[in-house]
């Protein structure tokens, strides 16, 4: 196994960080060979076979080309669950965990019904449906490959999560919703202008669907989700969003304009105004 690990830092070397590097190279390895960390630095002397090597120079061809490791792996972890990772779908980053840890922590005493908007892969409703285990979780996107990975990653976490087609911005199709206890949202938040600061493995493979909002109106998303909860969240019900931290300020101005309530700014572990809570309040 030593020269495939060796082949594999040449071979992205220059491309990738060292330290990303280690962390692509043990991904790789657990999923061909299902190995934990401890069993991968125990068969370092492992003899890897013809199959072995001809899959790791695949998966090192589409890692040259900075295709995220998620997507050629097929499979993703958010906090600390499994989940299917396709083209087409956003791959759940870190912060969002930040955002289903403070939602669980205030409410994971009740029986909440929450709607997930913009659920992309699942990870929002599977993760609060798994760690909230009275609460009742729907889920909407616009996109029918979110809505496929959505549903099978709820019946990978062996959850029910109700699926949904639904767009946000028109309000359709027309639907039914009872009255909700949460609302929660990470929907696209990143300017136009912004795509020269991005990755280029965000920009060649990741949905600009669900990444890009237009220069001249970044918080058109907020606005219409906010006017949304006000027609359909329950007396003193909880708001939360994920935000591009340039418009923590304006969101909340936004919010409290609408007539919201107990707005919380908060940031993320690298001090990023990151995320929103809010109640709405008859």
């Amino acid at each position: 196994m030593k020269a495939g690990i060796a082949s594999i830092r040449k071979e992205l070397a220059g491309i990738y960080a060292k330290g990303e590097i280690e962390s692509l190279i043990f991904l790789i390895f657990e999923k061909m060979k299902g190995y934990s960390r401890t069993q991968f630095l125990l068969a370092r002397e492992e003899e890897l076979n013809e199959d072995d090597l001809n899959e790791i120079g695949k998966i090192v061809a589409r890692l040259k080309n900075r295709e995220p490791i998620q997507y050629i792996l097929g499979m993703t972890e958010f906090y600390g669950l499994p989940f299917h990772s396709v083209p087409g779908v956003l791959i759940p980053r870190p912060e969002t965990e930040e955002l289903v840890q403070w939602i669980i922590q205030e409410n994971n005493s009740s029986e909440p019904f929450i709607l997930d908007i913009g659920t992309g892969s699942g990870c929002i409703a599977v993760s609060l449906q798994k760690n909230i285990p009275q609460s009742t979780v729907l889920a909407c996107d616009i996109s029918p490959v979110c809505l496929e990975t959505a549903r099978r990653n709820s019946e990978l976490n062996s959850v029910d999560v109700s699926v949904f087609q639904y767009d946000i911005l028109n309000y359709t199709p027309e639907t039914s919703f009872q009255k909700l206890d949460i609302i929660v949202s990470n929907p696209p938040y990143i300017r136009e202008t912004e795509k020269s600061l991005m990755e280029k493995n965000v920009l060649d493979h990741e949905p600009e669907l669900a990444l890009f909002v237009p220069d001249e109106n970044p918080l058109i998303f907020y606005e219409r989700i906010a006017d949304f909860s006000r027609i359909h969240l329950k007396n003193k019900g909880r708001l939360y969003f994920e935000i591009n931290e340039a418009f923590g300020t304006e969101c909340c101005a936004m919010l409290q304009e609408k007539g919201f309530s107990e707005i919380v700014l908060k940031k993320d572990i690298h001090g990023k105004d990151r995320m929103i809570g809010c109640r709405w309040i008859l």
